[in-house]
């Protein structure tokens, strides 16, 4: 793969889970699913593995914000890239505001597998764990 290909992968990977994140702040269930395969997967910790659209929009509906959240997304190591397939590594804070202002409710990691899919990158897979 060519620097500029490289460097438009990653470009692409990052605008992706920025997409995501901004997405999942404002509540945003539809927009979210869009960003993933038809047979995306997402795992988090006491849901177990949520698999494709249907699944993802129930999930992220029950999870719309009821008070201003921001995921904090960081350190996002592309791991691997070719012009098909990319994996990512990214830390994340979750932040909640509440009426003593806002906290961190969760440290985690992201470990994202996303594929080129109907003309865009999209999360095929993406596994969330927790930071104790």
């Amino acid at each position: 793969m060519t620097e500029s290909t490289q460097a438009r992968v990653a470009t692409a990977v990052r605008e992706l889970i920025g997409a995501h994140t901004q997405a999942q702040d404002a509540g945003r269930a539809d927009d979210i699913v869009e960003l993933y395969t038809p047979d995306g997967v997402l795992e988090v910790p006491g849901f177990g593995e949520i698999a494709g659209h249907d699944a993802l929009r129930e999930a992220f509906l029950g999870w719309a914000p009821t008070q201003p959240q921001r995921h904090l997304v960081a350190n996002t190591l592309i791991t691997s890239a070719t012009e098909e397939q990319a994996t990512a590594t990214s830390d994340v804070a979750f932040f909640q505001r509440g009426e003593s202002g806002w906290s961190v409710q969760v440290l985690g990691r992201y470990e994202d597998v996303l594929r080129f899919h109907g003309g865009a990158w999209r999360f095929h897979k993406r596994t969330t764990t927790y930071q104790a």
